[in-house]
């Protein structure tokens, strides 16, 4: 595989050589960092698989590597989403762990909730981590001693930060520019801009000086606390609360509390050894917490920054009410009801970090389905560039093995023309799939999964209801009845053709050839922009008798879905 055309391989290269000159011999260690704040949508999925594939491609060639996903867990929970009780604010300030689950939820805290739809996707996608929750870092003293370290180290930590605190902006993320974004992208892009929330942090700084801890209120639980007295020889720090409680205790003891963003983040590369993690854009303006991380990691706790490129905006393509999200911005987990695991791996894939793209929810899933196929006959028949074989390649397995693969893989959006119109019809279904290639029939519909799940899914959640493809139960004999002698003409000659030509390919012929005949052309003319016309005419007449509109899922699929009866019925014969 090219290196020049491969941006995974790239990375991979530079992760090796650094990893071999900072730890020889050393596991190579990639991470990433997710806040189970709320829903972990398709932008945050870039956090975890720039990464992965790295990681991934570190042991294919037989490195030791391991990708870490911190779950930030820990976090204060900032606000309530929308769609969730107003009463939820009384907890704003605590823990996410310690933050009651959503209504309804089967799990123990706000956390675990969001975080367990993230988990089964990883799974879904092949992706292999080692799960770290700051909860469990911080509250079983993990952290201990770079806490100490970190409140002995306040002044240097406190000049760092004042180098860029007059600097200091609200971070925001640019929207994608270009045309007016739809609903799903304003969505996207108000995700992105915000990030986790932790890149608005503040940093520490209160009226009695500068503390990079802050505890969490041993009465209240919630972190609106302030720091006033810290005595590095007994490790007794005092502060009071929002709440009115005030009291001190010994630090080298108290495992309530987490240092601030801009010294967690830093703190945490030194002490797993990080070579290389990506982050969003809200990271990456001067005064953020990567810029400001860079120094501290490096004049304080004696590590190096990560290789770290940013990672650009993930955009929506549509999103119809889909109820799982409805509101917000979808999930990978959303994404896998509609599409398979490589599928979205590709997406992730195929461009590198900094360049923007649109995950697919409406008719565009079709057209991306096609172009994955159309990607996999070229590589069968090596037609295909390196860099989209690389891509490919890293789509449709891990260095653990293949992920699974449907074994017919028949076209997307005729599979879901088919659904649309059975409404998911299991012998409908497996009737229609053994007309498209008689020679070689489909005899079971788990040969089409789970492709065929997928566009069922599709079709029930994102197609809008009057979009819907109905077939006509009964002849419209008032437009029958008006037809002239030319269209009368082009029924009897699809009529006479049925069944020599009943298959995917050969109804296609038919449709496309009868208004050829009609013109006195071969069979394989060329289309001229008469015929044209004449075709159009052609398949909007078949629409308006068979679906009762101009337009409809691709005819030859439609034929074969109504069946040759319904079809002689429908057309008058």
């Amino acid at each position: 595989m090219s290196g020049e055309a491969d941006w995974v391989s790239r990375f991979a290269d530079e992760v090796i050589a650094e990893a071999e000159r900072r730890a020889p011999g050393k596991p190579i260690v990639c991470a990433s960092g997710l806040s189970p704040s709320g829903p972990i949508h398709l932008g945050n999925l870039r956090e975890v698989m720039t990464p992965h594939l790295v990681a991934d491609e570190i042991r294919r060639r037989g490195h030791d590597v391991v990708h870490i996903i911190s779950w930030d867990d820990y976090d204060r929970f900032r606000k309530v989403p929308a769609g969730v009780d107003s009463s939820w604010s009384e907890h704003i300030g605590k823990p996410l762990t310690s933050v009651p689950a959503p209504p309804g939820s089967e799990h123990p805290n706000w956390a675990e909730h969001f975080k367990a739809p993230m988990i089964a996707a990883l799974a879904e996608m092949g992706v292999e981590y080692h799960g770290i929750s700051q909860t469990e870092q911080y509250t079983t003293g993990v952290y201990r001693g770079q806490i100490l370290y970190a409140m002995r180290e306040r002044e240097r930590i406190d000049e760092i930060l004042d180098r860029y605190r007059t600097k200091d902006k609200p971070v925001t993320a640019k929207k994608p520019q270009g045309k007016a974004l739809d609903e799903a992208d304003s969505a996207a892009a108000e995700s992105a801009a915000e990030g986790s929330g932790a890149a608005g942090e503040d940093d520490g700084k209160v009226a009695a000086g500068y503390f990079p801890y802050k505890p969490y209120c041993s009465v209240c639980d919630r972190d609106v606390t302030t720091v006033t007295a810290y005595d590095d020889e007994t490790t007794e720090l005092t502060y009071t609360c929002a709440c009115g409680h005030s009291e001190t205790v010994r630090l080298s003891e108290h495992d309530r509390g987490k240092l601030v963003w801009k010294v967690d983040w830093p703190m945490r590369w030194a002490y797993e050894g990080v070579v290389f993690e990506p982050s969003g854009v809200d990271h990456h303006s001067s005064g953020s917490s990567w810029v400001v991380g860079g120094h501290i990691v490096k004049e304080v706790f004696g590590g190096e920054q990560p290789i770290g490129p940013m990672y650009a905006f993930v955009g929506i393509s549509g999103m119809a009410k889909m109820s799982s999200s409805k509101g917000a911005v979808p999930t990978p987990a959303d994404a896998l009801e509609i599409m398979e695991a490589p599928l979205l791996r590709w997406l992730y894939a195929r461009r590198r970090p900094n360049q923007s793209f649109k995950v697919a929810f409406d008719q565009e899933i079709q057209r991306l389905y096609d172009e994955w196929d159309a990607l996999e006959r070229k590589i069968d028949d090596g037609t295909a560039l390196p860099a989209d074989v690389a891509a490919y390649n890293r789509a449709i397995g891990t260095a653990s093995g293949p992920l699974p693969v449907t074994p017919r893989p028949l076209p997307y959006r005729t599979l879901a023309s088919i659904v649309d119109i059975t409404t998911g019809h299991g012998e409908q279904t497996l009737r229609i799939l053994r007309d498209l290639d008689p020679e070689h029939p489909i005899t079971s519909l788990d040969e089409a999964r789970p492709r065929l799940d997928r566009a069922e899914r599709w079709v029930t959640t994102q197609v809008p209801a009057e979009q819907r493809t109905r077939v006509r139960d009964e002849p419209d004999m008032a437009l029958l009845g008006s037809l002239g002698d030319t269209e009368r003409e082009s029924l009897r000659l699809l009529l006479d053709g049925l069944d020599d030509h009943w298959s995917l390919d050969g109804l296609t012929g038919l449709v496309y050839g009868v208004p050829k005949v009609q013109a006195g052309l071969a069979a394989d003319a060329k289309p001229t922009p008469e015929l044209k016309v004449a075709q159009r005419e052609f398949f909007a007449l078949l629409y308006n008798l068979l679906v009762g509109r101009d337009t409809g899922p691709r005819l030859p699929t439609l034929l074969l879905a109504a069946g040759a009866d319904r079809v002689r019925k429908l057309l008058g014969a």
